[in-house]
């Protein structure tokens, strides 16, 4: 599951990148004057800039859950530990 989000996540991202690259592009080689492919730039900008915040956030949500769901296990698992940690030292004492 996790190579899943790991793909779509790097699809995206190159989705992104190459979509930017290519308004660009088109920006660039389209016949308009200077003063509306600069509008056009900024806008095309703001545009991409707001979709990288948006994937940003959602990345960084999707982490945040991961994480969380990660952290249970590990306590569970630590509390079982401990006891097992705390005879092994008794018994370590006891032949010390």
């Amino acid at each position: 599951m996790a190579e899943n989000d790991n793909g779509r996540g790097g699809f995206l991202g190159g989705l992104l990148i190459g979509s930017f690259f290519g308004a660009l592009a088109g920006l660039l080689f389209a016949p308009k004057s200077g003063k509306e492919l600069r509008s056009e730039l900024k806008r095309k900008g703001s545009e991409v800039l707001d979709e990288a915040s948006e994937f940003y956030s959602e990345a960084q949500a999707r982490a945040k859950i991961i994480l969380e769901e990660a952290h249970r296990p590990a306590e569970e698992l630590t509390k079982e530990a401990n006891p097992q940690l705390n005879h092994a030292r008794q018994k370590a004492t006891a032949i010390i």
